[in-house]
């Protein structure tokens, strides 16, 4: 008797390892796809694809500026216990650290413009802050997602530097995967997932359109 199997324990042992399983792949998609690691890793990548060493060294400098100063705001703030991490879940708090990224990202953008930086990297950075003009504003009265935002304007910018279907099936279906972790570790729901990527697509594209890049 007391080595008797309770009906449905299995069941529900496994359905609970199957949650914890897609949480822990929820976590590391959000934390490996966040705006701040594709900000920083988009411009070396673009710089150096489209126009070898010296573009590379170009995009270090868009990434200092367009990701490395809000980076810093941030972790400074989640140290001081103003912000609850580097993703800022509570929206309340995101206006004062989305303004310094604003700043940073058209600081590049002009720098980058005056300086003669590559053509294409400028048109990334453009692109940027062509989603932060989108996303910033929604953001004060809704939670749009900027990782479902950032993640697929980074896909749009690649498909310029690589084969475009290729880059663009893989990269939809990355930003069908980090839509799915932000839902799933309830931080957006599919509206605002669905909007961010929607915002992040469009911005990219009539910026790279506009500047023929």
């Amino acid at each position: 008797m007391g080595g008797a199997r309770v009906p449905g324990a299995g069941e529900a042992g496994e359905a609970a390892r199957a949650t914890r399983s897609s949480d822990v792949l929820a976590r590391w998609v959000t934390e490996v796809f966040a705006p701040q690691v594709l900000v920083i890793g988009l411009p070396p990548v673009v710089g150096l694809i489209s126009d070898g060493w010296p573009g590379f060294w170009w995009g270090l400098v868009a990434s200092a500026l367009c990701g490395g100063i809000p980076a810093g705001v941030i972790a400074l703030g989640v140290r001081a216990g103003r912000l609850d991490s580097r993703h800022i879940v509570d929206r309340s708090r995101r206006t004062g650290p989305l303004l310094v990224a604003v700043a940073a990202v058209l600081a590049a953008l002009v720098l980058l413009a005056a300086l003669g930086a590559p053509r294409l990297l400028v048109s990334t950075v453009a692109a940027m802050l062509a989603g932060l003009a989108v996303t910033v504003p929604v953001t004060l009265r809704w939670k749009i997602s900027f990782h479902a935002a950032v993640s697929a304007g980074t896909v749009l910018v690649l498909s310029r530097v690589l084969p475009a279907t290729p880059t663009l099936a893989a990269g939809g279906l990355v930003v069908i995967l980090v839509c799915w972790a932000r839902v799933r570790l309830t931080h957006h729901t599919y509206a605002q997932v669905a909007a961010g990527a929607v915002a992040g697509a469009a911005s990219a594209w009539a910026v790279l359109a506009l500047t023929g890049a």
